[in-house]
């Protein structure tokens, strides 16, 4: 499956999470659920993946950044519950794309009325 097939899954497991919780809960919580979704749907799916930092070609952080959610080694997903998303976040997830060489990351805010308008799809090399 290629990154825009996963994108259309990985969205139906998100609303599915939401419609089960609803807004309001930690980032962890709805982390944990949609591991737990994809996983049953057979993606392969990892938590928590460090994002190596390189300057000059040479590693100066191993740890110091991780994404939420990366599913079948393809596509980052960065989970929020915050009042508003910034422009930060949607830096924050450009970045990671740009360190990861992967083209696709979608941020994703549950902390949101309607999860339809709080989900945003990040393509490397384009904002």
């Amino acid at each position: 499956m290629r990154e825009n097939e996963l994108s259309y899954i990985i969205r139906g497991a998100i609303f599915k999470v939401y419609n089960y919780y609803g807004p309001g809960l930690l980032e962890r919580v709805y982390q944990k659920a949609i591991f737990r979704e994809l996983q049953k749907q057979g993606m392969n799916v990892k938590m928590e993946v460090p994002v190596i930092v390189e300057y000059e070609d040479e590693v100066i952080d191993e740890d110091g950044f991780r994404i939420d959610i990366l599913v079948d080694d393809l596509v980052l997903i960065e989970l929020k519950s915050v009042e508003e998303l910034k422009k930060v976040h949607h830096k924050q997830v450009m970045t990671y794309l740009k360190l990861t060489g992967l083209k696709l990351g979608l941020l994703v805010n549950f902390n949101a009325e309607e999860i339809s308008k709080s989900i945003f799809r990040k393509v490397n090399g384009l904002e």
